[in-house]
């Protein structure tokens, strides 16, 4: 870490681990195996090509050309189309994050028990009359509450526990490849999941043999692709952005993708799908504790190790993968905390907001739009906690419309690129495509891919009879938009903004 001008700068390898660590999710790996078994491999190899690769490169691209900015993917959209275009597509994108936050602390909390004892014990803890969804409620409020403290404190703070977080990601991820690959040396080459061309394209798994399906692993595949925009909040704090933030991108691109399907391969090293993925008892909430679980068993055995010795090497690895997963966990949160709202508040004219909230903190954080964005996700998980079984139900409507409300954004960047390849006044040091109709050709591929992604996860439950779900789902981009219309709209005529 350097400084300039009192300004912390951030680092390749920092803003890679930065990505890395926000973005990359070991889990979707191990995921994607129980999904499709080997069959995964393919569908992301696709989603990498068809979207994450054009898509890391545009946005590259944006950084690139607006490297100076503050405001991140706001000042993007702006530099491309117009404010009212960027107000609403980032309102968007934000909303999604504040409920993302409600969400990723109760995730936080089960992989810091499984962290302390090895799996979820978190439905037995409880204090006094409280219950343990009470309980868990007011421990995700203080580890929020903790994050925002610590976040606004400057950007040297989130970049140190994303160094932390990332590196522990990529050791996971490393880890269990190398581990993997032992095993599979002292078993001399014999695989728990053999390949075969049936099960390369066909998934063991009978929940996932429709095409309805098949399809809608395809989106999941896509969508773990998703965030890499979030880092555009931090942009004006990385040195000499202009190359720096581009190759960042491309390398935790490259890396990402190689690893997703590393890891895919390397789950059938020691696991036999029928035998122990298709068995009761394990679902997507487990499944990534009881993989690495298994690993750490069968290296023991591989090893000529005792039957409770090799339990005990899977306690261990299980352990270790709570513990990363709670690095990670608090590293995505340091980010998310400053990033979306930063790029919101500094991205738009000053005087769309109330004052108080575009006002920095002398560490040059948007301190008080942190603690408002703190209160209202602290309010509705409090909510949530204490308010029985209506509240369950709000949550389940907040997750539904959380869906395609955080991928939403990407058809508002990905079709404003062809407006942005045709303003002339525009620095480009890094260049992604050049051509009308290269540029037209590829956004168009880009775009179907993510609307008809969004647009199936709007319809799938409709297959299973599940009308609410898909209400919801649909209508979470479209409500969140409409309230950003409604509020820019008033603000345009009231403080006459706009001509």
């Amino acid at each position: 870490m350097e400084k300039k001008d009192n300004q912390v700068k951030i680092r390749l390898g920092s803003l890679v681990l930065m990505i890395f660590s926000s973005i990359f999710g070991f889990s979707n790996s191990l995921t994607a195996f129980y999904q499709m078994g080997y069959a995964s491999i393919i569908w992301y190899i696709v989603s990498a090509i068809l979207f994450f690769l054009p898509s890391a490169l545009i946005f590259a691209e944006y950084g690139a050309a607006f490297k100076g900015i503050k405001g991140g993917i706001f000042s993007w959209l702006e530099g491309s189309t117009n404010e009212k275009v960027a107000f609403i597509g980032t309102f968007i994108w934000l909303s999604a994050w504040v409920v993302w936050l409600v969400s990723s602390t109760q995730f936080f909390l089960v992989s810091v028990s499984t962290a302390m004892f090895g799996h979820d014990t978190t439905q037995s803890w409880y204090l006094g009359p409280l219950t343990s969804t009470q309980l868990l409620g007011i421990l995700e409020v203080v580890f929020l509450a903790i994050v925002t403290f610590c976040a606004a404190k400057g950007i040297d703070k989130i970049k140190a526990i994303n160094n932390i977080g990332g590196i522990f990601t990529l050791a996971i991820a490393i880890g269990f490849t190398v581990v993997s690959l032992l095993v599979f040396i002292l078993n001399r080459g014999q695989l728990a999941e053999p390949v075969t061309a049936q099960n390369l394209v066909h998934s063991p798994n009978p929940s996932f043999q429709s095409p309805i399906a098949v399809i809608s692993f395809i989106v999941y595949a896509l969508f773990a692709y998703g965030g890499l925009e979030t880092t555009s909040g931090v942009i004006d704090s990385v040195d000499k952005p202009e190359k720096t933030y581009p190759k960042g991108l491309i390398i935790a691109m490259i890396m990402m993708t190689t690893l997703y399907v590393v890891n895919i391969f390397m789950c059938g090293v020691a696991v036999n799908w029928n035998k122990e993925l298709g068995a009761k008892g394990v679902d997507l909430a487990n499944v990534e504790y009881v993989l690495i679980n298994n690993l750490g068993v069968v290296t023991g055995h591989s090893l000529g190790l005792s039957q409770s010795a090799s339990l005990a090497i899977g306690s261990a690895f299980s352990h270790f993968a709570g513990i990363a997963d709670v690095l990670s966990g608090i590293a995505a949160a340091f980010l998310m905390v400053y990033s979306p709202i930063k790029s919101f508040i500094e991205g738009c004219d000053p005087r769309l907001l109330p004052k108080k909230l575009v006002q920095l903190n002398k560490h040059n954080m948007p301190e008080r739009s942190m603690w408002l964005q703190a209160i209202i996700v602290s309010v509705i998980i409090l909510f949530i906690s204490f308010g029985g079984n209506a509240a369950s139900q709000f949550y389940t409507i907040l997750m539904d419309m959380m869906n395609v409300s955080s991928s939403a954004p990407y058809l508002f960047l990905i079709a404003a690129y062809p407006f942005f390849k045709a303003k002339k006044d525009l620095d480009r040091p890094f260049v992604f495509i050049e051509g009308k109709k290269k540029v037209w050709a590829t956004t168009i591929i880009v775009w179907l891919v993510v609307a008809i992604g969004v647009i199936f996860t709007c319809i799938e439950p409709l297959f299973t009879g599940n009308y609410q779900t898909s209400f919801w789902t649909a209508i979470g981009p479209v409500a969140f938009g409409l309230v950003a219309w409604i509020y820019y709209s008033y603000r345009e005529h009231k403080e006459k903004v706009l001509n």
